[in-house]
C-alpha cells in the first residue's frame, strides 16, 4: 500500500483522494517535524514567561481579554474542544472526515502553529488506524475556520465523542482503545491549533474537484453520443470558429468533441439535413468550455488551500529562514521580528473556498442543465429528427424514457436552488467579534450535492443516448458498431456491458444506478480515453490510481474493495470504422495534447 509523505508544502488533490477515499497511509517528513518542534518551543517560552498572547495565555473570541493561568491551560484546551463540538445533522462522509484529518495534519506540518510533535503524530496515527470520527455535517459558519466540525474530529483524539471503527459506530475512547491508541491530553495552544482552520470545507472541496473533472470529461462523452443520435452538424466544431473567440476552455471542449466524433457515420454537415442545430448541440463547446475554465480556476484555489496555514495565532520563531529577519519599514507589527513572534491574523476566514465552491456549484449546474436539454431532444419526437417518441419501439404500451427525462429535469431544477451562492450571506457571531463570515462549508456541501445530481443526469444522458443511437442505426439501416465513432463506441460498449438496451418497459432506477456506478468509477471514460488518449494535463488523476493498491477507508483491509471491472472490455476489439458522413471534413487539429489546460 502506497504511503503519502506530507510536509506542509506539496500535498495535492490526487494525494488527498488517495488517503481519503482509497486508504493510503500517511507519514510526516522529518524536516517538517523539526519545524513543528521549533514553533512549539516558542509556545513553551511564551507560557513560561507569562507573555500575554491570544489563544495561548488568554481565552478565545470575545474572551480574548481574559488571562488564563498556566495551571488552568490544560483545562482551557479541553474546554475549547468540548464546548465547540456543537455540530448537528447527519455525519459527513467518511472520506471527507479522513481528508479533514489529513489536511489538518498537513497544515500543522508547515510549522507555524505551535503544536507538539507528539500531538501531531497522534493525529496521523488516528488516521492510519482507520478511526473515523463522527463529524456532523452542519454547524460551521466558515468564520474562524471550521470550528464545530474540527472540534468533533479532535473529540476522538482526546478520547471523547464518537467514531466509526471497522464498520461500527462507537464511543471515541473505545475506538482508540480498540486500535491500541491512547487519548491525547492537549497542552497550551493545541486546542486552537487543531480546530482553527478551513479543513472541513477544503476537504469537501478537494474531493469535489477531483470528481468534477471526471464528470466534466464523461459529460463530453455523453454529449458526443447524443450528437450522433441527433445527427448533429460537425461544422459548428470547426477549430477556426473557436479560435476566433479565444476562450481556452471552449477551444479544448471543441477539440475534445472533434476527437470523440472522429470517423462517425452518424454526424452530418451543414446543409446536408438542416442548416444548423439547436444550442444544446451547437453551443456545447461554449457551455462545456466555460465550466471547464471555471473548474480550472477552482482547482487552483483548492490546491493552494491544501498547503495553507489557516489557524490563529501564528508562531514565527526567531531566525525563521522562510521570512526576512528585519521588517519592512512601516509594517504593522515591527517589534519582535528577529525574535520569537506570535501574530494574531485571519487566515482561518474561508472566503477563498466559499467563492470557489459557489463558482463550482454554478459551473456544474450548467453542465447538468445543457445535458437535460439534450435528453429532452432525444425523447421528444418533435425535436429528435425522426426518433420514436420517448425512445421506445412500442409507444403507448410502453413509456420508454418518458420519466427518466422527468428525473433529469427534477435534478436540474434542484440544482438551480442549490446553486444560489452561500458566500453572499454573512451572520455576525461571537458577540460581533466575528462580524463577517464566509459560509464556506455550506457552499462546499451544496457543491457536493450538485455533483451528485450531475452524476445522475450524466448517467441518464448516457442511457438515453445509447438507446437513441441504436434506434437511429435501425432507421438508417446501418450497423451501429461500424458507424459509431471509435471513441464513443468504447463508451457505448461500456454502458451496454452493464445495462442492455430497452425493449419493453422495465424498472429503470436500477439501470440508472448501474450507469452512475460506471460514471463514478470512470469505466466508460477510461474506455474512451484508451482510444483518443488521456488529456495531457495535470487533472487526469483518476487514470493514475490503481484501486488494487489501496484500501477502501479501512487501512487494515489491504485487499481493498474497489476494482476496475470492465474498464477495457471490448475497447479495442474492432478496427476503427470508416466514417462517411463527415468524410469531407478535413481537420488537422486532432493530435493529442495540442491544447493544454493550465
Amino acid at each position: 500500500m502506497e504511503t503519502i509523505i506530507i510536509d506542509g508544502h506539496s500535498l495535492g488533490i490526487k494525494e488527498t483522494v488517495l488517503v481519503a477515499r482509497f486508504g493510503a497511509r500517511v507519514e510526516i517528513d522529518p524536516e517538517a517535524l523539526e519545524r513543528v518542534a521549533r514553533s512549539r518551543e516558542v509556545v513553551d517560552r511564551c507560557v513560561a514567561d507569562g507573555r500575554v498572547s491570544y489563544g495561548i495565555t488568554t481565552g478565545f473570541g470575545k474572551f480574548s481579554d481574559v488571562l488564563i493561568s498556566p495551571d488552568e491551560n490544560f483545562l482551557l484546551q479541553h474546554n475549547l474542544i468540548v464546548s465547540h463540538a456543537c455540530g448537528v445533522g447527519d455525519p459527513l462522509p467518511e472520506e471527507v472526515v479522513r481528508a479533514m484529518a489529513l489536511l489538518r495534519a498537513n497544515a500543522l506540518a508547515v510549522g507555524y502553529s505551535g503544536i507538539r510533535v507528539e500531538t501531531l503524530l497522534s493525529l496521523v496515527n488516528l488516521l492510519n488506524a482507520g478511526i473515523v470520527p463522527v463529524v456532523p455535517e452542519k454547524g460551521s459558519l466558515g468564520a474562524s475556520g471550521d470550528l464545530a466540525p474540527l472540534a468533533h474530529l479532535v473529540l476522538v483524539l482526546i478520547g471523547e465523542g464518537e467514531a466509526f471503527y471497522r464498520g461500527t459506530r462507537m464511543p471515541g475512547g473505545a475506538a482508540l482503545k480498540a486500535a491500541g491508541l491512547a487519548p491525547v491530553v492537549l497542552a497550551a495552544k493545541e486546542g486552537l491549533a487543531l480546530i482553527n482552520g478551513t479543513q472541513a470545507m477544503t476537504s469537501i472541496a478537494a474531493i469535489a474537484v477531483f470528481d468534477a473533472w471526471k464528470l466534466l470529461r464523461t459529460e463530453d462523452v455523453a454529449c458526443a453520443l447524443s450528437f450522433q443520435a441527433l445527427q448533429g452538424i460537425v461544422d459548428a466544431l470547426d477549430p477556426r470558429v473557436h479560435a476566433l473567440r479565444g476562450q481556452e476552455g471552449q477551444e479544448v471542449a471543441a477539440e475534445r468533441l472533434r476527437a470523440l466524433l472522429e470517423d462517425s457515420g452518424f454526424t452530418t454537415r451543414q446543409g446536408q439535413l438542416r442548416v444548423q442545430d439547436a444550442y444544446a448541440l451547437r453551443c456545447a463547446p461554449q457551455v462545456h468550455g466555460a465550466s471547464r475554465d471555471a473548474l480550472n480556476y477552482v482547482t487552483g484555489i483548492v490546491e493552494r488551500e491544501l498547503n495553507a496555514v489557516t489557524d490563529n495565532p501564528l508562531i514565527f520563531p526567531a531566525g525563521d529562514e522562510d521570512f526576512e529577519d528585519e521588517p519592512e519599514e512601516g509594517t504593522a507589527n515591527p517589534e519582535g521580528i528577529g525574535e520569537d513572534d506570535i501574530i494574531s491574523g485571519g487566515n482561518f476566514h474561508g472566503q477563498p473556498i466559499a467563492l470557489a465552491m459557489d463558482f463550482l456549484a454554478i459551473a456544474m449546474s450548467e453542465l447538468a442543465s445543457i445535458a437535460e436539454r439534450r435528453i429532452e431532444r432525444l425523447v421528444n419526437p418533435s425535436l429528435s429528427n425522426g426518433l420514436p417518441a420517448f425512445l421506445t419501439r412500442q409507444g403507448g404500451l410502453n413509456s420508454g424514457f418518458m420519466i427518466a427525462q422527468y428525473v433529469a429535469a427534477a435534478l436540474v431544477s434542484e440544482n438551480k436552488i442549490l446553486a444560489h451562492p452561500a458566500s453572499v450571506d454573512s451572520i455576525p457571531s461571537s458577540a460581533n467579534q466575528e462580524d463577517h463570515v464566509s459560509m464556506g462549508t455550506i457552499a462546499a456541501r451544496k457543491a457536493r450535492s450538485i455533483l451528485g445530481n450531475l452524476r445522475s443526469v450524466v448517467a441518464i444522458e448516457l442511457l438515453a443516448a445509447c438507446q437513441a443511437v441504436e434506434l437511429r442505426a435501425e432507421l438508417m439501416d446501418i450497423d451501429i458498431a461500424e458507424s459509431l465513432s471509435p471513441a464513443t463506441k468504447a463508451a457505448w460498449r461500456s454502458v451496454r456491458s452493464a445495462v442492455p438496451g430497452l425493449g419493453p418497459d422495465r424498472v429503470m432506477y436500477q439501470d440508472i444506478q448501474a450507469v452512475e456506478d460506471i460514471v463514478a468509477e470512470g469505466t466508460a471514460l477510461k474506455a474512451v480515453e484508451d482510444v483518443i488518449g488521456e488529456e495531457e494535463d495535470e487533472f487526469a488523476w483518476e487514470e493514475e490510481i490503481d484501486d488494487d493498491d489501496f484500501t477502501d477507508g479501512d487501512p487494515d483491509d489491504t485487499d481493498g474493495d474497489e476494482d476496475e471491472d470492465g474498464e477495457d472490455e471490448d475497447a479495442e476489439d474492432d478496427e476503427a470504422p470508416d466514417g462517411e458522413a463527415d468524410a469531407d471534413y478535413e481537420d488537422d487539429t486532432q493530435s493529442e495534447g495540442e491544447e493544454e489546460n493550465k
